[in-house]
């Protein structure tokens, strides 16, 4: 849950069948991603492709849902983990990503979409109570809202271009999210219930993967303005853009401290993919996870303790929790299947 929250991954976009560059029919020069990643989807990995279909894994067999309530702490590997849900997005039960749920430890993996078209970047509502994603079910990608438990899922846009990566605004009632609609992938905002559509960024860079801060007067993103893939923030109504890293690597994912006097990202700065962390107004980088696989799509948990993240240390991609100080990463999913751009 994001008490500003997909992403996320990113988006990724955060999102997530995989591969690099542009959606389907562009033809955008742009500086490389990191191997394999997709911004749209929000996924990295080989061999895979925005709409591309893999094998399916072994299915789930929990198909119930769950209630979205906070309680006593769980304990699992030595991490006292707040009893609150992670959705994430999935290629498990069929050849398509769908939506799932998880408790904090891993527990009650539960299916809450199911159709042909791919859905990704899950974003929590702050209260608990909504999931935002991004689906091609319409043809392209849109941007639809379901209840916690998967039920009432409805369209918020409906346009002929790909809207994706959404983030909710700390009271629930606005949307931020990447959006192609004007001919060049741009940052957006929109009403929950699909109102009042209002462009933020305005440039001849790709700028995605929102992420607004739990104060509600920032929201931070990516874009590759200057010729790399940086994160910067910019006030609520989009003024006031300023770049936070600046630096050879690609940086990108950035998701707000449920304070928000931290920001978690994913970087390539120190040849793998890792998660770091930094203050909001940039400085601090820290390098929190350190493995030659690539981890990716950080979220913060709502008291700010953990973080979760997508890692293929594994060989599979899994979604794993560590404390915010990077310590204690233990995988929650531990599925055949491909799991990504988790959310808490």
């Amino acid at each position: 849950m994001k008490t500003p929250l997909f992403a996320s991954m990113m988006v990724v976009l955060a999102l997530f069948s995989a591969g690099m560059g542009p959606a389907e029919g562009l033809d955008i020069q742009e500086p490389l991603p990191p191997p394999e990643y997709n911004r749209i989807t929000g996924h990295v990995g080989p061999n895979r492709v925005l709409r591309e279909n893999v094998s399916p894994a072994i299915p789930s067999t929990n198909n119930s849902a769950a209630a979205y309530v906070i309680c006593l702490p769980i304990i699992f590997n030595g991490l006292e983990l707040p009893q609150s849900k992670i959705v994430f997005a999935s290629v498990r039960d069929v050849d398509t990503a769908e939506i799932y749920s998880m408790n904090a430890d891993g527990t009650a993996q539960t299916r809450l979409t199911d159709n042909s078209a791919g859905d990704y970047t899950p974003a929590l509502s702050p209260d608990g109570t909504r999931i935002a994603f991004a689906t091609e079910r319409d043809g392209d990608l849109e941007i639809y809202v379901m209840n916690v438990d998967g039920s009432g899922q409805m369209p918020v846009t409906q346009n002929l271009v790909d809207d994706y990566n959404p983030n909710w605004s700390p009271d629930g009632t606005r949307i931020v999210f990447a959006s192609f609609r004007d001919g060049n992938h741009e940052i957006y905002v929109v009403g929950a219930d699909g109102s009042e559509p209002t462009r933020l960024t305005n440039n001849l860079a790709w700028d995605w993967a929102p992420s607004w801060s739990p104060d509600g007067t920032k929201i931070a993103f990516n874009t590759d303005r200057d010729g790399n893939t940086e994160i910067y923030v910019m006030n609520a109504n989009g003024s006031g853009q300023t770049r936070l890293t600046n630096n050879p690597a690609w940086d990108w994912s950035p998701e707000w401290s449920p304070d928000g006097l931290m920001i978690v990202f994913s970087s390539d700065l120190d040849t793998n993919t890792d998660i770091y962390v930094m203050a909001a107004d940039g400085s601090g980088q820290t390098r929190l996870t350190d493995d030659p696989g690539g981890d990716w799509g950080p979220a913060w948990s709502p008291d700010g303790a953990f973080i979760a993240f997508a890692s293929n240390r594994l060989g599979n991609d899994e979604i794993f929790i560590m404390n915010s100080n990077g310590t204690g990463q233990v995988d929650v999913t531990n599925h055949s299947g491909m799991d990504w751009s988790p959310d808490w």
